[in-house]
């Protein structure tokens, strides 16, 4: 994996999206798009207001669905799908028989092929694969991520394997029997009517060396991916399927390869398995663009999404494999190769396009993804809203603080004197016992006055010398005190100590209580008490 060779955008850092990943990337890079312009954030459980109405699938954890409002309307998403979509785009979309139905009917090119159940015999089976003719390609009708997809089949012999290992092991109740198409694969995504983004996904792969196995190789290429946004949950796995795969081609997971020697792991190009995403859309030709731009549209209420195909490598005829309402984005804006393409923008102009002037005011601005979400997270609420992204151009500045700074009080009291100037940013510990603080405003008065409050705590911290510098860096909204493992063990200690003392002084104070209401007097008072209370009460 070559990540030189790739050019991400550099309003999604890998700093901005950090411990996001999978679908909540997905969900979150879409999300921070529409906040940065201006529009009103929300995030929501399923029983929060339209998404009853949506289909979704694996919400149980919160951090996929949310709103985003302009003065005049509000469109609700989970995660890259917007509420554009039709619920009976979705139910299609999810269901490669019927997507095969509906677009074929169309007259739109893709595999012949055919459905089977549990009622169908593998003679059945087998002998519709005879008659279609090897190889062919085997997949479940609802499945995802590649999983129970078997591809190149050669034989009948092959294929009853395959059929007894989906049927028995997989338990799928309906697959699909289709011819397979030899080509390059390809994803591209679709907005309205135009394609705005397009990767060809390799299968899962190493390189050799001449020196590392091809298990080691594999473990090398996974701590490069897990320095992606999007591949850091994807390692590849070594499983029975990736074994037997190469085992066909003569090696093992001790083979070492020779030095430039390319070893394909596995037949499947899903990048949840493995495989790579490689940026084509600058080379792919019209002809596959306009292809998928007509099968998204095959579907009636289908206005964006995803759409796979493999254009055959002899005829260059594009052939569309299936549709994905709710695509993962994260190949097309981290691939390993080529440009990221800015598909949240494409998604946010299309929903509200009266944004589009206001789309870049911010670029390194962001919200903590996990702080919003912890009420919902918690049962505390059915939706959260961020935070209001600051609309005019933010000032920035870097203090590194050197002295007698490291004191937790003199950290809070620093984030105190950000809130009290309207501060965005961070304090953060530097190895040399320095502190660096970073923060950022819409008024640079109050930016350079910041460094004021630097000085003002002599009674906590002794300042020797204060640097500036110019920084340009991601800030986060709020301010957020950066510590490391020992500090964070020091501030639990002293948090630690306040309770105790809190909680003595409630046990001094019960006890005074229990004192006073044994006391004689107390006891004395009682009738008198008692008449009070009666002549209230008739007094009301």
């Amino acid at each position: 994996m070559e990540e030189n060779r790739a050019e991400w955008l550099p309003h999604l850092t890998p700093e901005i999206v950090e411990g996001i990943e999978g679908n909540f990337l997905d969900a979150y890079v879409v999300a921070l798009e529409g906040w940065r312009r201006g529009l009103t954030l929300k995030w929501h459980v399923k029983e929060s207001g339209k998404f009853n109405e949506m289909r979704t699938w694996f919400v149980d954890e919160p951090g996929q669905l949310f709103s985003l409002s302009s003065e005049d309307r509000t469109h609700y998403f989970f995660r890259t799908r917007g509420d554009k979509v039709t619920n009976e785009a979705v139910d299609i979309g999810r269901d490669k028989e019927k997507t095969k139905q509906v677009l074929m009917s169309k007259g739109i090119a893709m595999p012949e092929g055919k459905e089977f159940t549990k009622e169908n015999t593998n003679e059945e089976v087998l002998e519709y694969a005879g008659k279609l003719g090897y190889p062919v390609v085997v997949k479940p009708t609802d499945g995802s991520f590649g999983k129970g997809v078997f591809t190149n089949i050669t034989s009948a012999g092959e294929l009853e394997h395959t059929l007894d290992y989906m049927r028995n092991d997989l338990d799928y109740e309906k697959i699909i029997v289709e011819q397979y198409i030899p080509g390059k694969e390809y994803r591209l995504y679709v907005v309205d009517h135009e394609v705005v983004g397009a990767m060809n996904r390799i299968p899962a792969n190493v390189t050799g060396d001449g020196i590392n196995s091809i298990q080691a190789l594999i473990d090398i290429k996974n701590k490069e991916r897990s320095l992606n946004p999007r591949l850091v949950s994807c390692p590849i796995v070594v499983n029975k399927e990736v074994e037997d795969y190469i085992g066909r081609k003569g090696y093992t997971l001790d083979t070492i390869p020779d030095k430039g020697e390319y070893v394909q792991l596995i037949d499947k190009t899903n990048i949840s398995i493995g495989g790579d995403p490689i940026d084509v859309f600058d080379s792919i030709s019209d002809e596959v663009k306009n292809a998928a731009i007509e099968a998204l549209h095959g579907i009636p209420g289908l206005t964006h999404g995803a759409v796979d195909l493999i254009v055959h490598e002899e005829t260059k005829k594009p052939y569309i494999i299936e549709l994905n309402p709710t695509a993962n984005l994260g190949g097309l804006l981290f691939p390993i190769k080529g440009k990221a393409r800015d598909i949240p923008k494409a998604i946010i102009d299309y929903y509200f396009p009266e944004t589009k002037d206001d789309e870049r005011k911010q670029t390194t601005t962001f919200f903590d993804y996990y702080d919003v979400i912890e009420p919902l997270k918690a049962r505390d609420a059915y939706s959260t809203t961020v935070t209001p992204c600051p609309q005019e151009e933010l000032h920035k500045k870097k203090y590194i603080v050197s002295g007698d700074v490291l004191d937790i009080g003199y950290h809070r009291g620093l984030r105190k004197q950000a809130f009290e100037r309207y501060l965005h940013g961070y304090i953060m510990t530097l190895e040399e016992g320095d502190i660096q603080i970073v923060v950022g405003g819409t008024d640079l008065e109050m930016v350079d006055d910041f460094k004021n409050g630097i000085w003002e705590d002599e009674e906590r911290a002794q300042v020797i010398e204060v640097q500036v510098e110019e920084t340009d860096e991601p800030i986060k909204v709020g301010f957020e005190i950066k510590t490391d493992l020992k500090t964070q063990i020091e501030e639990l200690e002293m948090y630690r100590q306040e309770l105790e003392t809190i909680q003595y002084e409630i046990k001094k104070l019960e006890v005074e209580r229990r004192k006073y209401h044994s006391s004689l007097s107390w006891k004395v008072t009682v009738p008198v008490r008692i008449v009070g209370a009666i002549r209230k009460k008739l007094q009301n």
